[in-house]
C-alpha cells in the first residue's frame, strides 16, 4: 500500500485528488480558475468538504467558466444563495463573480493568468523536500507577495494561506512530504 501525505484521509475522494491532482503543475486558464474558486470558498472549512461539494460547484457554476461567471446577474447570485450543493456564503459567492472579473482582466494584461501567476515561481515548481508534517508551512514570504499583489488587482478571499493552498494545489510548490510515494514524482 502506498504512503501518502500525512494530510490525506481514507476517503477514496481524497486519495484520488492527492494521487491524480495535488502538486501537479496546472498551466491551463479553466483549470487554474477552477482551483482559485475552490481554494477561496474553502477558507474557513475543510478541503474534504469542497471535495464533497466540487461536483455541485461544476454543476452552479457553469463548469467553472470564468467568462459566464463574470456576467453573474443578482438573479443568478440570488439562486447561487439558495443552491444546498455549494457553500452558501454571500461574501464567497460575490467573491466568485469579482474573482472572475478580475482573472480576465489579468489574461488581458499578461496574455494569460497563467503567465501571471507562474511567474513568481519563474515558470518552475518549487520542490520542497520536508520530511514531516511539521515542516510544512501555511504560508510562505511568497505566499504573502502574491497575495497581496492578487488584493491590490481586485481579487477576494485570497489570503497567504489561501494562496500557499493554492500554490500547492496547482503544483507551483511541491509540498509531498519524503515519506509520501508521490514525493519523487
Amino acid at each position: 500500500m502506498n504512503q501518502r501525505c500525512f494530510w490525506v484521509t481514507d476517503s477514496q475522494l481524497y486519495r484520488n485528488y492527492h494521487d491524480e491532482e495535488w502538486g501537479i503543475p496546472v498551466y491551463d486558464d479553466k483549470t487554474l480558475f477552477e482551483f482559485l474558486i475552490l481554494e477561496t470558498f474553502q477558507a474557513g472549512l475543510s478541503w474534504i468538504t469542497i471535495l464533497n461539494k466540487r461536483e455541485n460547484f461544476r454543476k452552479a457554476l457553469d463548469n467553472f467558466d470564468y467568462k459566464k461567471i463574470a456576467t453573474y446577474n443578482e438573479s443568478k447570485y440570488e439562486s447561487l444563495l439558495k443552491d444546498a450543493g455549494i457553500i452558501r456564503n454571500k461574501l464567497k459567492i460575490r467573491s466568485a463573480i469579482t474573482n472572475a472579473q478580475v482573472f480576465m482582466k489579468i489574461q488581458k494584461e499578461f496574455g494569460s493568468f497563467s503567465k501571471f501567476i507562474w511567474s513568481y515561481v519563474n515558470n518552475e515548481p518549487i520542490v520542497n523536500k520536508f520530511q514531516k508534517r511539521e515542516d510544512v508551512p501555511t504560508t510562505t514570504i511568497l505566499s504573502d507577495t502574491i497575495s497581496k499583489d492578487l488584493k491590490k488587482r481586485g481579487f477576494k478571499f485570497v489570503g497567504s494561506t489561501v494562496m500557499y493552498a493554492y500554490m500547492q494545489a496547482v503544483g507551483m510548490v511541491n509540498d509531498h512530504t519524503a515519506d509520501c510515494f508521490k514525493y519523487s514524482n
